[in-house]
């Protein structure tokens, strides 16, 4: 006969455990039953938006993932060949004008007067062209200088402005910034290092080419306060600058448009 006294107290059950069954197993197995469940509910949910996404095509190489920097350079040769498009247009529109309408010799002579001052005829003689670049990667400050900071090795767009300005005042009867043709309605405007002209990027090294009296013009520049603050970096850490002399150049005219665009006053109705 076996005594209560000294045998050992039989298992006891909570609530949620059969009998048979380790303690606290189901507590267990429920959480890592649902977590297993989560994650395969994501994994196909991830699958869904890839397929919707790709639509059956490489995601990678899809148009609206490209760079923005090739994104750029294919809105600047869509620009390019606008532009070529408008200057054909132009040129046909004028033909027709001048064969529809006769005019005398004075008339004809004003109006090429009045197109060579707009920028929208060639113009050909002596001139300069001055070419602008960064300093060269890695660069130091030369003895006597102080180490440069980010800004010191980089063209801004004041640097740009300078040149033209000083030609302009040098009596220039064109200019043209790399390959396009300036006229009074022009910006010269940089973002980062990157030149925006008329609807171009550009990237350095800049050329700036201007037809007329090359000893005037060499004075301009010679002569401009913000030119000599250049030429103190260029000394310093190696900003690139460089005039040739050019005894006959071609600048073509402006083709692009000449429509201007203003703002107008809000109606009342509106504030």
């Amino acid at each position: 006969m076996s005594n209560s006294a000294d045998s050992p107290p039989g298992p006891v059950n909570r609530p949620d455990e059969q009998p048979g069954n380790p303690p606290g197993r189901r507590s267990r197995i429920r959480p890592v039953r649902g977590l297993t469940a989560a994650v395969f509910a994501l994994a196909g949910l991830i699958f869904v938006t890839s397929f919707n996404t790709a639509k059956g095509t490489n995601i990678r190489t899809d148009t609206s993932l490209l760079k923005l920097s090739d994104l750029i350079h294919e809105r600047d040769r869509k620009n390019a060949e606008l532009g070529d498009t408008t200057a054909a247009i132009r040129r046909e529109n004028d033909r027709l004008v001048s064969r529809d309408h006769g005019t005398s010799e004075a008339e004809n002579a004003e109006l090429r007067a009045l197109e060579s001052a707009a920028g929208t005829k060639e113009v050909t003689g002596p001139g300069l062209t001055v070419t602008l670049d960064d300093a060269p990667p890695n660069a130091t400050a030369n003895p006597g200088y102080p180490e440069p900071q980010p800004n010191d090795l980089v063209i801004h767009q004041q640097d740009l402005q300078a040149v033209v300005n000083a030609l302009w005042q040098g009596g220039a009867e064109g200019i043209r910034v790399m390959d396009q043709r300036l006229i009074s309605t022009s910006a010269v405007r940089c973002v980062g290092n990157t030149l925006i002209l008329q609807g171009r990027v550009y990237s350095p090294p800049y050329r700036i080419t201007a037809v007329g009296d090359r000893t005037k013009l060499r004075k301009a520049l010679d002569n401009s306060p913000a030119i000599q603050n250049y030429e103190l970096y260029v000394k310093a850490y190696g900003l690139g600058w460089k005039v040739d002399e050019l005894r006959k150049e071609t600048l073509p005219g402006y083709s692009g448009t000449v429509d201007l665009h203003y703002a107008t006053p809000a109606d009342d109705g509106d504030e």
